[in-house]
Formats: structure tokens, sequence, C-alpha cells
């Protein structure tokens, strides 16, 4: 268009040059200074001009001086774009009507616009000319240049009717004919458009610009080869946007032609509309790659389409999914197919993407919305599909492959037809698991009990009666644990996993009951038959050895406790080596019992047993008659360890071998300190009852009742009764009559608070309410047992702590877990309280205090995967939040080891995490892949996940994925706003990058 614009100007600019040519010729009689004005003005001096003809104008006496000085100095200010100058034309049209330079005056203000450019100020003046008083070439000129200042303003309609008056004209028909053929082909009419460019006679005009527009015209006719070969003509002459567009042209057509070999290099020139391409040509390349079987090529393409929402964009996110799945990227497919379904323009690929979506998802996960409901939804927008069969078995086991149990078995519950009564069993057996391993045991075992009642398979109906056993052991309802385990080794299944350890858990299931020749027998079965369970098989002999002593075997009890001492690295060798000496003592090899005794303290300086040592030691030397050695372990146990369970213990014995060796005051003395000291102890209560014996064999009984008055804690004169009735309530719960047991036991405590089994009948009693889910009712008695110092107080103390726990109370079980970790005896119970209170105190985030707790945990002996799990996570979490990023990724590597559920879909998270730190991103995404897939359940991981796959992809080019990731976050997250707010932050960023190569892409719309 410049050379026209170029055209244009040499008219107008010749016809002034010749009107200012007359001028010089008209005013050579005028004086120096009008002419020396004049000249500058021809000259474009017009600011020097404009001063002289002012001067003039204003001393003449010469009207028509006066009034071209006035046109002149009008005509300067407008070229100088002086304020007011529009007026000062007009001023002198108005004072000059009968001046020459009248009828022109607007005309030459209109030409001076429209040869700079200013096509709007023109028009304005050119509607100020009197037409009537023109030319033949003057009108001419007038409607040609009105013409092109309104096309210039794309006022088409306005412009065709300036142009068709001189379409025939000599000087302006060809430029006329170009642009009543230009603006019909702006307007789709390229019928009109051929019509008019066939008229054009300039040779120079049609080889400057028709080709060009000529090939465009033949492509959108669907003219392909004709605008191809016109394409080529023009391309040697062409411009650079032009050679852009025809390369453009080109390649679309050879595209149309289904020739995509030939279209690749042209579609590949194109430099697009102000260097920016759209979807569609991303499209046409991308679908050209795809054609030729460049399925990489072709997603480069596919995937820089953003946004897309157009039939284009359905077919290429299509393709694009099938591309992903010819390299085998399937995530990466999910994601396409996912956003080909979404759209409706074609029917036929909606379907077919919602069925590839569908099926990828269980295959290889789906973090963004259920696999099952996806499944789900496509049954019933199709209902009638031939896969139908297939699709109902892939939504069940997509329940089971996702974790999601609890869901499979609801649709079971409705739709039985879709499985087997063998899958349902199966779901029903991995329900109850994830209960039990979430320590919900009452609801474990319900659900192990609907397993095994479908009875479809025999291994998961045998699984479900173990697991259906161990969940009643948890509860303490150990004689129903005894039957379920005794049920399950009946069917005989050796081949089952849990076969290698029925023995020990039944011999377990015994012992509680303290039906010790019963689980010595379990417990022997076990160890003979499983050396392979390195820790289980020491627990396991040391309560053999135990059964043996209890049942007064002492001689198999010794040889047993030594096999314990003899496997190095064997948990618990203090308790094995005091059992040992216990069983000395039984047998008669007393001096062997104090040597093992005597230097247990230096073996062992550490152990829990150090008073329990001590005590028997002092027990030993009073029966062996040196009874000054037995009386000063006494007075040290109570000195060196006064809050230990012992100390009342040894502080009685005292005072009882004062009594037996006939020192009354003494004696009596000592029975008192125990009272002062341990009240409310068994031992307190048989104190009293030995002073009693005391005072009436020194004659002084009124004083034993008026002391024994005073005590709270024992109702002396109710003995008997005492007795009585925790007999009954004891013999109800052997009998297995736990309303009845649970009845009577909370009569005894409410009759007896203070009683002589006060403590058992509540530990009882807790254990009974446990056993039934009444965890409120169970916590009152266990914390009363727990505080004082008994046989059952470690039981009780891990039962109050577990209730707590139970609560994610951890502020009410600190003191507890402390006090528990402190005063157990059983090595399982420390570790379950300094597992505990790590948590506990990554909870107060008290972080070194977690550490040191986590590092604690880890190192006890014989801790299962779980215990583990826990404390790398504890480490992680604490490394973490104290900025230690690599001993957090070295403890979420070993979490990886032994998690499941939320603490594996945490460690995956992190596991993704640290490869995108470190541009492993192909790495990282399979970690994100992997949970979605496996822990699809666990959301905010899940979700996370995803915002850290999109800039993964996007560090590896792929803005589709990155940007359709991230918008399927911030529509299905929105409960998690912290996710939705980074994922935004993420898109808003990439969407402004595309924005700079994509017209498509509009930053502001997410």
């Amino acid at each position: 268009m410049k050379h026209f614009a170029t055209v244009i100007l040499f008219l107008v600019t010749g016809f002034l040059h010749w009107a200012h040519g007359q001028e010089t010729a008209i005013y050579t009689h005028a004086d120096k200074d009008y002419q020396k004005a004049l000249d500058l003005y021809n000259n474009k001096q017009y600011q020097a001009s404009q001063a002289i003809f002012r001067r003039v104008g204003a001393v003449s006496e010469d009207p028509e001086v006066q009034a071209n000085s006035a046109y002149y100095v009008a005509n300067a200010a407008i070229r100088l774009n002086q304020t007011g100058a529009d007026k000062l034309m007009e001023s002198f049209v108005e004072r000059y009507p009968t001046s020459t330079k009248r009828n022109t005056a607007f005309m030459d203000v209109a030409d001076y616009y429209f040869e700079t450019g200013k096509y709007p100020y023109a028009l304005k003046w050119y509607r100020k000319a009197d037409v009537r008083s023109l030319g033949q070439k003057d009108r001419e000129r007038f409607d040609f240049n009105n013409g092109y200042a309104l096309f210039n303003g794309k006022n088409y309609k306005g412009a065709e009717q300036y142009f068709n008056k001189v379409s025939h004209t000599e000087t302006y028909g060809s430029q006329a004919k170009y642009y009543l053929g230009y603006m019909a082909y702006e307007q789709d009419d390229y019928d009109t458009a051929n019509q008019r460019f066939d008229q054009i006679q300039d040779p120079e005009l049609l080889e400057e610009k028709l080709s060009y527009y000529q090939a465009d015209m033949n492509f959108k006719l669907g003219k392909f080869e004709e605008a191809i070969r016109l394409a080529k003509q023009h391309l040697p002459k062409a411009d650079r946007k032009e050679i852009s567009e025809l390369n453009k042209i080109i390649g679309e057509s050879y595209f149309n032609l289904k020739q995509y070999g030939e279209a690749v290099p042209y579609l590949e020139k194109y430099k697009g509309k102000r260097g920016k391409w759209s979807n569609t040509d991303y499209y046409l390349l991308g679908y050209s790659h795809y054609k030729q079987g460049d399925y990489a090529g072709a997603i480069g393409q596919f995937n820089k389409i953003v946004g897309g929402t157009n039939a284009v964009a359905q077919n290429a996110y299509y393709h694009l999914a099938e591309c992903y799945l010819k390299l085998d990227k399937k995530q990466e497919a999910l994601n396409a197919f996912r956003n080909a379904s979404q759209m409706d323009f074609s029917a036929e690929i909606t379907k077919d993407a919602h069925l590839n979506y569908a099926k990828l998802g269980y295959e290889v996960g789906n973090p963004y919305e259920s696999v099952p409901e996806t499944l789900m939804a496509y049954l019933k927008k199709y209902p009638d599909d031939p896969q139908e069969d297939k699709i109902k078995e892939l939504l069940v086991d997509s329940y089971v492959s996702s974790g999601n149990y609890e869901g499979a078995l609801e649709l079971l519950d409705k739709n039985r037809g879709f499985a087997t009564d063998a899958v349902y069993q199966k779901v029903a057996f991995l329900r109850a698991s994830e209960l039990f391993y979430e320590n919900n045991y009452l609801d474990a075992f319900t659900y192990f009990e609907k397993a095994r009642a479908v009875a479809a398979d025999p291994t998961y109906t045998a699984r479900s009666q173990y697991w259906e056993a161990e969940s009643l052991y948890v509860l303490g309802r150990y004689p129903e644990a005894v039957n379920g385990f005794e049920g399950f080794k009946r069917a005989g299944d050796q081949g089952l996993e849990e076969w290698a350890q029925v023995d020990y858990q039944l011999g377990y299931a015994h012992y509680k009951q303290k039906a010790y020749a019963e689980a010595g027998d379990a417990f022997k079965n076990f160890t003979d038959r499983n050396a392979a369970l390195a820790d289980l098989q020491n627990d396991g002999l040391m309560r053999l050895a135990d059964c043996y002593f209890v049942t007064s075997k002492y001689w198999p009890a010794l040889e047993t406790y030594n096999l314990v001492l003899s496997k190095p690295g064997a948990s618990g060798k203090d308790y094995a080596t005091y059992q040992k000496a216990l069983s000395y003592g039984f047998v008669d090899r007393v001096e062997k019992k104090i040597g093992e005794l005597r230097g247990f303290d230096a073996r062992y300086p550490k152990s829990r047993f150090k008073e329990e040592a001590l005590f028997e030691l002092g027990n030993t030397y009073i029966k062996k008659g040196d009874r000054g050695q037995g009386l000063q372990i006494y007075d040290k146990i109570v000195r060196q360890f006064p809050k230990s369970k012992v100390a009342p213990k040894a502080l009685m014995r005292k005072g009882l071998t004062q009594y037996n060796a006939n020192q009354n005051e003494a004696a009596l003395n000592t029975f008192k300190q125990v009272v002062a000291k341990y009240p409310g102890t068994q031992e307190a209560v048989q104190a009293v009852s030995s002073a009693k014996l005391v005072y009436v064999d020194l004659g002084r009984v009124g004083e034993y009742a008026d002391w024994a008055k005073g005590l709270d804690f024992v109702e002396v004169s109710d003995a008997e009764l005492d007795e009585a009735s925790f007999e009954a309530a004891n013999r109800a719960l052997a009998e297995g009559k736990e309303k009845t047991a649970i009845k009577q036991m909370e009569a005894y405590v409410a009759q007896f608070p203070n009683g002589l089994h006060a403590m058992e009948a509540r530990f009882n009693l807790a254990q009974l309410y446990f056993g039934k889910g009444e965890y409120d009712k169970a916590l009152t008695h266990f914390k009363l047992v727990g505080d004082s110092s008994n046989e059952y107080s470690e039981q009780a103390l891990t039962r109050t702590c577990e209730i707590y726990i139970g609560k994610e109370d951890y502020g009410a079980a600190m003191p507890y877990l402390h006090q528990l970790e402190t005063t157990a005896l059983i090595p399982q119970n420390v570790s379950f309280a300094q597992s505990n209170l790590m948590k506990g105190y990554y909870g107060q985030k008290q972080y070194d205090k977690t550490l040191e707790y986590a590092q604690k945990v880890l190192a006890s002996p014989g801790i299962d995967d779980r215990i583990k799990a826990d404390a790398h996570t504890m480490i992680a979490r604490s490394a973490r939040e104290t900025g230690d990023m690599s001993r957090a990724r070295e403890a979420y590597t070993e979490v990886l080891k032994f998690a499941k559920g939320g603490e594996a879909a945490e460690a995956l998270y992190y596991d993704a995490y640290f490869k995108n730190q470190h541009q492993d991103f192909e790495e990282s995404n399979a970690a994100v892949q992997k949970l979605a897939k496996e822990y699809s359940g666990y959301k905010e991981w899940g979700g996370k996940g995803l915002v850290l796959m999109a800039q993964n992809f996007y560090a590896l080019g792929d803005a589709f994925q990155a940007t359709y990731i991230l918008e399927s976050v911030i529509k299905n997250f929105a409960d998690y706003q912290e996710i939705t707010e980074k994922a935004q932050t993420e898109l808003s960023k990439i969407k402004t990058k595309e924005a700079m190569t994509n017209s498509s892409v509009n930053p502001n719309e997410n």
C-alpha cells in the first residue's frame, strides 16, 4: 500500500507546485517582502514566511495582497501544527469571500492533511470544500482521496462509494479497483474481489500485490493447488511479512490436500501474527507430524495449545493423547484424554476420550478425581457400551488398586452383581486390614468377621479368622482370641504368611489369661518351627522360659533363659539373667542365685530390673539366715529407689523380718512407715494386718484400734465381705459373663474403693470397657490403676496412653507416656511410650526433643516397620522445619522403605519434591504418578504433587500439561486454599510467558 500512497503524494505535490509556480508569475509585480515570504513558503520555511506575511498583510493597502497574506499565514499555521490554525483558515474564507484562493483553501488544507497521512483531518476539510467549483482532475483527486481516507479508517461502505466514482478513470482506475477488490477480500466476498482484481491493468500493481491476495483467496475458496502455485510464484518478490503469510498459505494448502510431509517445512516458516502463533497454527503443524508418525514432533506442537475450547482444540488434545500413548507416556496421555473428553464438539471423540481417560486412570492412577467415579460416570453416560462388563470389573478393581476399600464395599453393597463373592470377600478383608493398621480394632474385627462369613475363598476365610483373633487379642478379649487362633490352626493352611506367627499369638492369648501350660505349649511350637523370625523367636523363647518358670519347671526354664542369653544381640538379656537367678533359687542353687544377683547391677546398670534384683538378693540373704545383709539391701532399695514398685515391698519385708526375729517395736515402726509412705498399696494393707498382730502380741489392741481408725484406705472390719464380693465378680469374669462381671465389678469398687482387690477390680473393669469400645469409662479406671504401684499399673498406663492418643490428645497423654517410659518393664511398652513422646513433642514444635526420641525409637530392638516409618517421618518433618533439607531427604527415603497410608503419601511427595529441586523432572513426575495411583485417598498430598508435576512439565517444555494440570487443581482442590493459590500463581506465570508467543493465550483468563 505504500506504493499507492507514493503515487497519490506525487499527484498532490505536483498540483501544489503548479499552483505555487503560478503564484510566483502573478505576483512578480508585488513588493519585495511579499515575494521573499512567498519564496520562503515554497521552500517550506513556514515559520519565517508566516512572520513576513503577517507584516505585509498588516501594512499593505492592496486587498488582494492582504487576502493572499492571510491565506498563507493560515496555511503555514496548519503545516506548523499551531493552535488555532483551523480557525485562521476559516477566518480567511469569511473575511475574503471574493479572493481567488477562497475556492481552493479547504482543498489545500485537506490535501495537506492527506499528504501527511492525517486522514481524519483530511476528511474534515474535504467536507468543507465546494465540490462544484472543482475541475475534472481536481474532482477525481477529491473522490480518490476521500475514498482512500475512508478506507484507511475501515469505513469500507463509504470508501466504496468514492472509489466507484473513479474506478474507470485513467489516473485512479487501477488503484480504485485494487482497493475495491481488497475490501471485498477482507469481507470474504472472494468472487467480487477476483472480479475487481481481474480488471486491473497496471502491470506494476499486478506484479507487486495481486498474486498474494489471489493466492490467499484461492486458498479460502478451497482451490489449494492454485493457491500453492500463486503463492510460490509470489514468494521471491514478497516482503518479509508476506513471506510469512505465503508460507502459511502453502503449508495449509498442502495440509488440506493431506500432503503432510510437504506441509511441514512451509508451516514451520510461518512467523505468526505479530510474531505469535495461534492454537490452530500449532495444531496444523502438530497434526502434520502426527500423520507422518513423528509423535515426538507432534507432541512438541500440540502441547503448546493452551486454553483451547473449540473443535480444533478437542481434536488436538485427542491426537496429543494418542501421541503420548505411542511414546508410552501414560500420565501425559491421561491429562490430554481428560481434556478432550470434557469438550463436546465431536461426540465420537468425547466418548472415546472418556473411555481412554477412565481406563488410563485405572492403569496409572488419577490424581484429579476418583478412578471409580470416572468409570461409573462412563457407564451412566454410555449404558449400552459393548465393554460394559469389562468396565464393571475395572471399576471394582480400581477401588482395590487405589486402596479405597471403603468405597469398594459401598459400591458392592449396592451393586453385588458387579463382582463375585470372592472379590467381595477380598475387599472386606482389605478394608478390615486397613482399619487394623489404623488401630481401629473394634471396626476391624467387624469387617474381618464379615469377610470370614462370605467364605468364598478359603485363603481369605482363613486369613480373616486369624486377624479376627488378632483384633480380639488387642481388645483384651483373650478367650475369644484363643478360639480364633485355634480355629485358624485347624484350617491347616500352612502356606499362609500368618501361619508362621499363629503359635506365637496363641501363646500370648493364653499367657494373658495365666494359662501358662497352654501358653508354654504354643510358644514351644513357635520357637521350634520359626528360627528365621529372629525378634519374635527371642521373645517367644523368653515367654516359653517364663511359662516353665511359672509352672515350676525350673531346669527347663534355666535352659531356655540360657538359650536367650547365648544369642548375640538378643533383647531382654537383663530380664533373662534375673529370671535365671530366680530359677537357681528354686532348685536349691542358692550361691549361684546370689552370684547372678550380686553382679546384676554391674552387668546391667541401666536395667529396669535393678531394684527387683536387689530385692530378690535381700530376700535370698534373709532366707539363707544372713539377716544383716538382707536388711541392709532392703534399706538400700528404700533409700535409692523410694518411688519404685519394689520400695514398699522391701520395707514390708524388712518389717516382717524384724517381727519374725521378735523385734516387735522395730517391726511396728517399720509397718507404720509402710502405711505412711505408701498408702493404698497392697503392702500398706498387709502392713496394717501385720501391725495388728504385733499390737495383739504386745497386748495393746486399743492402741491399734485408735491408729486404724485414722486410715482411710482400708476397712478392716469389712475384710471378709471384701473378699466375697470380689470373688463373685471375678468368677463371672472367668466364666465369660461380661455384663454380669461389669455390674459386679462396678458394685465392688463402689463399695470398697480402697479394698484389698480394688486395683485388680478396677483393671479388669477397665479392660472389659476397653474391649467393648467404651473408652471414656475404661479411662477412669485405667488412670487410677496406673497412678498406683501395683502389678497392673504398667498395663493400665499403656491403655491410658492408647486412649488419649486415639483421641489425638497428646497434651493429656504426655505425662502418662513419660511415666510409662521410666517405669515399664516390658520393652514393647517402652518403645510405645517413646514413639508417642516423639509425636507429642513434634506436635509441640519441640524439634530437638522429637529427634532425640526418634533416635531412641530406632535404637529399640525388635520394633516393627510401622514404628520405624513413624520415627523416620518425625525425623524428616523436624529436619524440614529446622531447614535441614539434606537430612529430611535422607529420612523420607527411609520412610518409603516401611510406610503405608498417609506417611507413604507424604514421603512420595517429598521424594518428588527433592527430585524437582535437583532438576530430575522425569523422575519427579514418576514419584507423583505413583502417589496418584497408590495413595489417591490422600488428596492434600495429591494436590501438592500435581502442582509439582505441573512445574516439572513446564520445565520439560510441555505447556499443555503444565497449564492443564494447574487448571484442574484449581477446579478440583477448592477445599485446600494453600494448594489452589499456589496453582493459580504458577498458572499466571506460565500463561504470561506463553502469551508472548501464542496469540490464543489470554494471560488474564484463568
